[in-house]
């Protein structure tokens, strides 16, 4: 018996005692998942030939012709047509087996195939009342549409490229990086240009920016076709064919190829919790009436998501099953994805999908009739594949619920993702932009809403993503500054108070949500300069126009603009993560969070960590506390001149550190520290200090130095690691402190 298969003995209760209560519902879907698993073996060899489904269902070569299978089990007759039969399928009449498949083999003619490469194909059939209807192929790995045609319909494509124009990969994976640094990116919008970029134009203009910026991870959205532009790809109608607004398969190849060139992983945005709801171009047009059993879809209700207005799987048929475990094989090993990251697992979870359902945190919340377990266990299967295929894969939620369990293993009765997404942070920072002033922000409260994970699940931070800027909102920079960013930016004059603030908040924003929210970072695409306005993509309310849907490269390459100044800092975050990996480490140490001086202190990995966000105090031999004794230095100072700062923190300084209280005495320590150092803290800025290595002859030089300053600081002492939120503080004065002194 394999350890995801043992009902009785499983990891996540030990790591959370509290779910016990729970034992039941845990032992069930285990159960569920370990016979739906032995099922598979069963009647198909394994879960990877299951996983297989593409070489079998859609178009596929075999000896002597092209076979064409589709499951429809509602169809009364059916045919396939196209340009290869002038879309006469009277000759093209498909047989159905037991299991409701339809099939049919075009023989070769002449030595050619029978439907040529990059021809259009249709599935025609007839159900029960009568009429025959056209739909896309649902397997069909390419769709386009006649750009000069308004509202015409796709069609299928039936693409097999010679060798010849077929894309061989030229690169290896790269490694899985030790924390994602993520860039989420929208390919057919990553233009400056008022039209939809394509993949090779992405593969040579954007990905060097991408890399020239540290990030090793990029996250593709909008891959998957849709045909409405404006759902941002997140209403798939063909789950194995690429987006052809922006190119061919073969060109999506050559953009993941040049990734990998790069060094960057490859993610893709797979969107298996619902599907379009159009008709004649979707995987929705299957679906004449029959029942749920012989449907990709729950019928009624339950097969209906009333805010997106679109049909959810029923994720206990085998079939449904086959589907979207082949497409999740389709896209890893046909284009070579490096993993994914999962829309919309809440609405997965939950039979109420999450609508009008605050969570509490509450377990009770989690774990009953409310939870989806056929989705629950389609995804501990999905998870189990990809690990089978690709054991380095990096699969990420998106989870707006924070289930347990759902960033551990299978094996431990979990849903198996690598991370979620940590969906409270960026909402936190807008409620703080939008509704706060500055003396009003809380380092209690910011502290707390970024340091509240659960232990053991990794967490993806991130301040801002394509959701923060969708038509309604705006970006951070674009909240922060507003209409100054239209004649405020350029550097050759003073900026305003607005910019000012804007950029240094900016920074700090970005930069503490890394540093602190997360095991892994993700930024969209050009908020890295703080990208103006919003987004918007064309439709007939603006005119179809594309003003809003692309991204103005020219202000981050326009020298004299401020916008390179937030562009450099967010090179230098990633920078600074790809040296001292302080986001891989567990050591998470939040020591101070002062309400009146506006000041967050922490210790992430080996670093220090300070931001200051008081609006005008600057302060000199600020105290704060430290781990390891010795000699530490800046690492990272937002207050750089290359960053649009002012220059004053010293890079060359050696802050020397005091011992404090009695070791291993907490309560007896500074903030809880053992040690202490002391900084410069310039108003709305952040630095980073690092330990310098010593040899034995500075070493000595250390232990006869000494600081004399005096300074107010406070003390808090968070369990940052389990998600504790930081303890009331209280203030302690320091004087006149010499080295090897305590203040205790």
């Amino acid at each position: 018996m394999t350890a995801e298969e043992d009902t009785e003995n499983f990891g996540l209760l030990s790591i959370d005692p509290s779910l016990e209560p729970f034992r039941d519902h845990f032992i069930q879907r285990i159960k569920r998942y370990a016979d739906q698993k032995k099922l598979i073996e069963k009647y198909e060899g394994s879960l990877e030939e299951f996983a297989e489904g593409y070489l079998k269902f859609g178009f596929n070569k075999e000896k002597g012709g092209i076979v064409y299978r589709e499951w429809a089990p509602a169809a009364q007759e059916a045919q396939v047509i196209g340009d290869f039969n002038g879309w006469d399928g009277s000759n093209h009449k498909m047989e159905k087996n037991q299991f409701g498949v339809w099939s049919i083999k075009i023989p070769d003619a002449g030595g050619n195939p029978g439907i040529p490469h990059n021809s259009r194909v249709k599935f025609r059939f007839k159900h029960g009342n009568g009429n025959f209807v056209d739909r896309i192929p649902a397997w069909i790995k390419y769709a386009t549409v006649d750009p000069t045609k308004f509202a015409s319909p796709y069609d299928g494509v039936y693409w097999d490229p010679p060798p010849s124009e077929r894309y061989q990969f030229k690169f290896p994976r790269p490694p899985k990086p030790e924390a994602p640094r993520i860039y989420e990116a929208h390919v057919g919008m990553s233009s400056s240009e008022l039209r939809v970029n394509s993949y090779k134009e992405f593969a040579d203009n954007v990905l060097p920016r991408i890399r020239a910026n540290n990030y090793n991870t990029v996250q593709l959205m909008a891959v998957m076709e849709h045909s409405y532009y404006g759902s941002f790809g997140y209403h798939v109608t063909n789950f194995f064919a690429v987006s052809s607004r922006s190119g061919t398969p073969e060109d999506l190849k050559y953009l993941i190829d040049k990734a990998h060139s790069l060094g960057l992983q490859v993610l893709m945005d797979v969107v298996h919790s619902h599907a379009s709801n159009n008709v004649t171009d979707g995987l929705n047009g299957f679906d004449v009436g029959q029942s749920s059993q012989d449907s990709y879809f729950h019928t009624g209700d339950r097969g209906y998501h009333k805010l997106w207005d679109s049909r959810l799987f029923n994720y206990a048929n085998w079939e449904v099953l086959r589907f979207l475990l082949s497409n999740l094989r389709w896209w890893l090993e046909e284009f070579k994805f490096d993993g994914f990251r999962y829309d919309g697992v809440t609405s997965m979870l939950y039979h109420h999908h999450g609508i009008n359902m605050a969570f509490t945190g509450n377990y009770n919340e989690y774990f009953g009739d409310q939870t989806d377990v056929d989705a629950i266990v389609y995804l501990m299967l999905a998870r189990c594949l990809i690990n089978n295929i690709l054991p380095d894969a990096t699969v990420i939620a998106e989870d707006v619920s924070g289930m347990p369990g759902l960033g551990r293993p299978v094996s431990e009765g979990g849903i198996g993702f690598d991370y979620r997404l940590a969906m409270g942070i960026p909402d936190k920072w807008i409620d703080y932009v939008k509704n706060k002033s500055d003396e009003e922000w809380s380092m209690q409260e910011i502290s707390w809403s970024l340091t509240n994970r659960r232990y053991s699940e990794k967490c993806i931070a991130y301040a801002e993503s394509h959701d923060q800027a969708i038509v309604g909102d705006k970006t951070i920079a674009f909240l922060l500054m507003d209409k100054e960013m239209y004649s405020g930016m350029s550097s050759i004059v003073d900026a305003s108070p607005t910019i000012e603030r804007g950029i240094a908040l900016h920074k700090m924003i970005h930069f503490l949500t890394m540093a602190l929210g997360g095991e892994g970072y993700l930024n969209f695409m050009g908020n890295e300069f703080g990208h103006p306005e919003w987004i918007d993509f064309p439709r007939e309310g603006n005119g179809w126009s594309y003003d809003k849907c692309r991204r103005q490269w020219d202000l981050v390459d326009t020298d004299h603009l401020r916008y390179k100044f937030m562009n450099e800092f967010d090179r230098a975050m990633n920078s600074l993560d790809e040296k001292y990996s302080f986001l891989a480490s567990t050591k998470q140490i939040v020591s101070s969070t002062n309400e009146d001086d506006k000041v967050i202190v922490f210790e992430r990995g080996s670093l220090v960590f300070v931001f200051n966000f008081h609006p005008e105090n600057t302060y000199d031999g600020y105290k704060i506390g430290c781990d390891l004794p010795g000699k530490y230095r800046v690492a990272l100072d937002s207050d750089a001149w290359e960053f649009g700062g002012h220059g004053r923190v010293g890079h060359d300084v050696d802050h020397f550190t005091s011992p404090e209280g009695i070791p291993g005495v907490p309560e007896t320590n500074f903030n809880n520290r053992p040690n202490s150092f002391k900084v410069l803290a310039p108003p709305r800025t952040c630095a980073v200090y690092y330990r310098v290595e010593e040899n034995l002859e500075e070493r000595h030089d250390l232990e006869t130095s000494s600081i004399d300053e005096t300074v107010v600081v406070e003390e808090s002492a968070p369990d940052a690691e389990n998600g504790a939120g930081p303890s009331k503080a209280r203030e302690i004065e320091v004087e006149e402190m010499g080295a090897g002194t305590s203040d205790d």
